[in-house]
């Protein structure tokens, strides 16, 4: 009898070990959604190598970067995260003419979309230009009052994420240390969002991979409008459909008052060659994120397309390239159409449904 309790005080003790080692080893709920995964090889079209880049985004960092892309703790009031205004669903871009930050306030300007923002050629961000990395686009909107709030940066960030203890082993498996810093979470940031990368559209099927199914005629006829007569590669140019300058195309133009209600890079600059004159945006996409242009006044890509057709609005300050280009209503719907078959695939994302503690 003796010993038969004993095996039985023994089989306890070994399941009650057993059932702690399990507790103990077992991943904390947030990474459940969210774990260590290979870095994305570029879609077709993208033509983006990221482990050519000086800084290659790794996995550790691109989860770390997730996380902290879709937390609102990263605004003052916990109620704002990147994702807010750069939406997955919208090509990380938002439906809205403008962006809202916390308090509700209203910004001046949409959220331009982050897709393949890992381009190498593009050395401005924001529709202004007014940071020269992605590190200074990542950490600006969220020490800026109207945006994230974010109040005595960088040290009021660092100080708020280090309390979090829950975040410290993700910082020091992507950075070596569990040191948090602002130019850290900027980096974990900027890994996540070189991975956000579209291609593999349409377009890029009958393009690189010759199949003629894969877009209609009309799709066809507005490339070569793009690309011929419309004259948009002038400005929308290479796989990412940018040249990354600046032009004016008349939005915001006031003939009364002869202002801008915004001008743009000349805000930056002080040059006045480039009052309201805006970045020239990516087009992959772009059907995901109406309205349209840095203060979303367009409605539709068939106004977007129309506004060049008839040279812009005019002013001052309008970029020489801006000309009317004599579309009919069928080349402009067929430009329309070419747009349209730009929608690819590889950034689609959705939050994680938890976030360290």
């Amino acid at each position: 009898m003796i010993r038969v309790l004993k095996c039985v005080v023994v089989g306890l003790v070994a399941s009650i070990a057993a059932a702690c080692s399990s507790a103990a080893s077992a991943p904390p709920p947030w990474e459940a959604d969210n774990p260590v995964v290979a870095v994305p090889q570029a879609p077709l079209g993208a033509e983006i190598d990221l482990s050519s880049l000086p800084e290659p985004p790794t996995p550790e960092r691109v989860r770390l970067g997730r996380w902290l892309f879709y937390d609102k703790r990263l605004s003052a009031d916990n109620s704002v995260a990147c994702a807010t205004c750069h939406r997955p669903e919208h090509a990380f871009s938002e439906p809205t003419a403008v962006s809202t930050g916390i308090g509700g306030q209203k910004g001046r300007r949409k959220a331009p979309s982050l897709i393949n923002q890992a381009d190498a050629l593009l050395p401005h961000f924001f529709w202004d230009g007014r940071a020269g990395s992605l590190e200074d686009q990542a950490l600006g909107p969220i020490g800026n009052p109207v945006e994230m709030g974010m109040n005595d940066m960088p040290h009021a960030l660092a100080e708020k994420f280090s309390t979090i203890a829950g975040y410290k082993p993700y910082f020091r498996a992507a950075f070596g240390s569990d040191e948090i810093t602002a130019e850290r979470i900027a980096k974990a940031i900027v890994a996540y969002e070189q991975t956000r990368m579209s291609g593999n559209s349409a377009w890029d099927r009958w393009r690189y991979e010759r199949n003629e199914q894969a877009v209609s005629d009309q799709v066809k006829q507005g490339h070569e409008l793009f690309f011929g007569k419309a004259k948009c590669r002038q400005c929308h140019a290479g796989n990412n459909f940018t040249d990354s300058k600046f032009h004016n195309i008349g939005i915001g133009w006031d003939p009364a008052t002869k202002q801008f209600s915004d001008e743009g890079r000349f805000v930056v600059t002080k040059n006045e060659v480039d009052r309201g004159a805006f970045k020239t945006p990516t087009l992959r996409d772009v059907t995901k994120h109406p309205p349209f242009a840095h203060d979303g006044s367009l409605a539709t890509l068939r106004e977007v397309v129309e506004l060049y057709n008839r040279g812009g609005k005019k002013n001052p300050y309008l970029d020489v390239k801006i000309e009317p280009l004599g579309l009919s209503p069928s080349e402009v719907e067929a430009i329309v159409a070419f747009l349209e078959s730009l929608e690819g695939e590889g950034y689609q994302d959705t939050a994680p449904r938890a976030f360290p503690q």
